[in-house]
């Protein structure tokens, strides 16, 4: 039998969308698929390392079933699971539920069962049953696919393909893998580094981060990645993926919390110290109003003009207290997190670390509160560079973005200087997203890393600059794509117009004598 490549893989995974389609909602497709596909590939492996076990070792089935690495309940084996035929969705929530039981070693509790299969309003067991037939046409097993991390990138496939169904949603989980790729490249994590996201959504920028390490030198001991794995994720369904993710691609040993980041960060030494990180990286959710939960509850109430009851507003300024201190340049406002969660990263940073940030446009010229803060972080000298990216490339916006670099110590040769890139035409047109292609990352770090000035796409600005610009970042003030107006050559147009007049008038001549020859 011929093993299991990528594409058959992708389309065959694929197909189990179609399955559900019209008895759940798109956006919570992933959910599903995601917990069955682990589900078989984790008793695939399971058997397959048993029957490794007792062929090399000569032991028992029962001893080897002691012996494996991952735990699989008799319950939860597929062979239990696919014969049923009536209450499914019960038989497979028991079944991820035994699951977590037997491995709480790898910190499962939550994760299998974040999905609940056993609402039959949902999911009837005539779907399910379809489901568990089509899952099963493949083997899983090592050996049977093309490479073991076959299934981690079918993975990130059905993840950008879930992302595209569900259309808006799907920003919510899901960075598009060009301007992941953008954002490792910027920041660059080094072999035995910690890197940590603070909105980890499905953990792609974690992966992304681990494969740059790995394809460096000493970037593997073994066969395990030289990086430690951080996260924290405030949706508990994206963090559940995101747990899968990294079973799936080997990085079990991922640290992934859940919760509000802003709130309540979960990676901390003490009660108010924060844990600190080589590299920090994120996609945080977009201008995220109301951002601070504590100031939210229990607002006080007045009456409005026309008699009807209205929520007053907390000024942020005050209402906000992190016993963490980590708002130390400024308490952005109520509609924009924008600047909080980059102070949260620049918080647990260490100080000769990097990080990457992706936020709106308007966080390089709004002013207010936004714009005290960003004079300061420009003034403290924290601001590496600026890479402004192409719109519509995400999910949930159609608006640009961009990315922000910030490290606290810089080198002597951009001391008081700011990398500014214009990327908004690196793109290739899509139907719904634009896409950031290995080509257009590739000439934005090169030239990012040669620190040189270009023409119309990278400008090293110095910190005078921007401050006589009022501390604003707009790019388009410091690169000006524009293309210079054709000189005019007044003589040059004096000359062909007499020319065309000349002409004119020798055709008028000409036609008058052709009308008097037919006595017009």
């Amino acid at each position: 039998m011929p093993k299991l490549d990528l594409k058959t893989l992708e389309s065959w995974l694929w197909d189990s969308a179609n399955i559900l389609r019209g008895s759940i909602d798109s956006s919570d497709f992933k959910n599903y698929i995601f917990g069955l596909l682990f589900l078989k590939r984790a008793n695939d492996v399971f058997e397959e390392e048993v029957e490794t076990l007792m062929a090399n070792d000569g032991v028992s089935r029962e001893e080897a079933e002691e012996a494996t690495y991952f735990k699989m309940p008799p319950q939860a084996r597929w062979s239990e699971i696919k014969k049923a035929t009536e209450n499914i969705g019960v038989m497979l929530d028991k079944a991820f539920d035994a699951i977590e039981e037997a491995n709480r070693e790898l910190n499962l509790e939550g994760v299998m069962t974040s999905t609940k299969f056993g609402d039959k309003e949902r999911l009837s067991d005539d779907t399910l049953q379809r489901l568990l037939r089509h899952f099963n046409q493949h083997s899983l097993r090592n050996a049977d696919l093309y490479t073991p991390d076959l299934l981690g990138d079918a993975y990130e496939y059905l993840i950008k393909q879930f992302a595209d169904d569900a259309g808006k949603k799907g920003g919510e989980f899901y960075t598009p893998r060009g301007v992941v790729k953008l954002i490792v490249g910027l920041i660059k994590p080094q072999p035995g580094q910690t890197v940590y996201d603070p909105t980890c959504g499905s953990g792609g920028m974690l992966i992304e981060s681990a494969r740059y390490v790995a394809g460096q030198s000493s970037g593997k001991v073994g066969n395990i990645v030289n990086v430690s794995l951080f996260g924290q994720e405030k949706n508990i369904g994206t963090w559940a993926i995101a747990k899968l993710n990294m079973l799936l691609h080997n990085f079990d040993s991922a640290d992934l919390r859940k919760g509000d980041t802003l709130v309540n960060p979960q990676h901390k030494n003490s009660d108010t110290e924060l844990q600190l990180f080589d590299r920090v990286i994120a996609n945080p959710p977009f201008s995220q109003d109301r951002w601070w939960t504590p100031a939210e509850v229990n607002l006080p109430k007045k009456l409005d003009k026309d008699g009807k009851e209205k929520e007053v507003a907390p000024n942020y300024a005050t209402a906000v207290t992190d016993k963490f201190g980590r708002l130390h340049y400024g308490t952005p406002p109520r509609g924009y997190a924008d600047m909080a969660f980059l102070q949260h990263m620049l918080a647990v940073l260490k100080q000769n670390g990097r990080m990457g940030v992706v936020l709106p446009h308007g966080t390089l010229f709004r002013g207010g509160a936004e714009g005290s803060i960003r004079e300061k972080l420009l003034e403290a000298d924290l601001v590496e560079g600026i890479v402004g990216l192409p719109s519509a490339l995400f999910y949930n916006t159609g608006i640009p973005a961009a990315i922000w670099v910030l490290t606290k110590t810089k080198p002597e040769t951009l001391r008081k200087r700011v990398r500014i890139i214009d990327a908004s035409q690196e793109f290739k047109e899509g139907k719904n997203q634009n896409e950031l292609e290995d080509q257009h990352v590739a000439r934005i770090l090169t030239a990012y890393d040669a620190g040189q000035d270009m023409d119309k796409f990278m400008n090293v600005v110095d910190l005078a600059d921007i401050k006589a610009n009022d501390y604003n970042l707009n790019i388009s003030r410091y690169i000006d794509r524009s293309e210079a107006a054709e000189v005019i050559e007044l003589a040059a147009v004096h000359a062909a117009l007499r020319e065309l007049e000349a002409k004119e008038a020798d055709i008028d001549a000409k036609l008058e004598s052709l009308l008097e020859e037919i006595g017009l």
